[in-house]
């Protein structure tokens, strides 16, 4: 399985750090990346970004293990868009999609995730006077990210059945089995809430 966004035990700053903190800076950091034009700005904040992994006492082998699901994907674009804008519009878009995708995971494998959805859950308090329901809220957060490593878990076990009957890497294949597995997860999901009582 995949150790993207997965917690990893620690004592540097970054993890003692609330999580509120790391999620504000977090958000900022994504508001403010539309403003990031220029190559050397766009370096700068990728090596910002390193050194945070430095400073949170993660291997170095870390960042690349977060990237490398990403590598075709960026690849493509990157293509792309030095065939269309130039390498310098290439290398800003690309750029600042890996410093963010990296930021998250640092984020992420330095706080645990009950910790983040405490912080969210707090910060939505004040919309109880709206309507909402910051716990209900908190809920779901919890449960999608639970849910990323069971979808990746179960994406690996079709890719198993298929290499064991000898398949072919058929898109649709993969597609259709992955699909019918995770609905079925979403059901039984489904139902062990509504034995809890959150079905209103």
């Amino acid at each position: 399985m995949s150790s993207l966004g997965l917690y990893l035990p620690g004592h540097s700053p970054l993890h003692r750090m609330r999580a509120g903190t790391k999620l504000l800076f977090m958000l900022l950091a994504g508001a403010g990346s539309v403003f990031l034009d220029h190559p050397w700005q766009v370096a700068a904040a990728l090596a910002v970004v390193l050194a945070g992994y430095g400073v949170a006492g993660l291997p170095w082998r870390t960042p690349l293990r977060q990237a490398k699901p990403l590598i075709w994907i960026l690849g493509f674009v990157a293509v792309f868009h030095v065939l269309v804008s130039g390498w310098e519009r290439a290398f800003v878009f690309v750029g600042v999609i890996l410093s963010l995708v990296l930021l998250a995971a640092l984020v992420t494998l330095t706080t645990r995730t009950t910790d983040m959805i405490d912080a969210v859950v707090r910060a939505l308090r004040p919309t109880r006077l709206l309507g909402v329901n910051p716990e209900r809220v908190g809920l779901l957060l919890s449960l999608g990210i639970r849910s990323v490593p069971v979808v990746v878990g179960l994406a690996e076990e079709v890719r198993d059945a298929q290499r064991a009957r000898g398949l072919t890497a058929s898109p649709r294949a993969f597609a259709v089995p992955l699909i019918v597995r995770s609905l079925r997860h979403a059901d039984a999901l489904g139902d062990a809430l509504v034995a809890r009582g959150a079905d209103d």
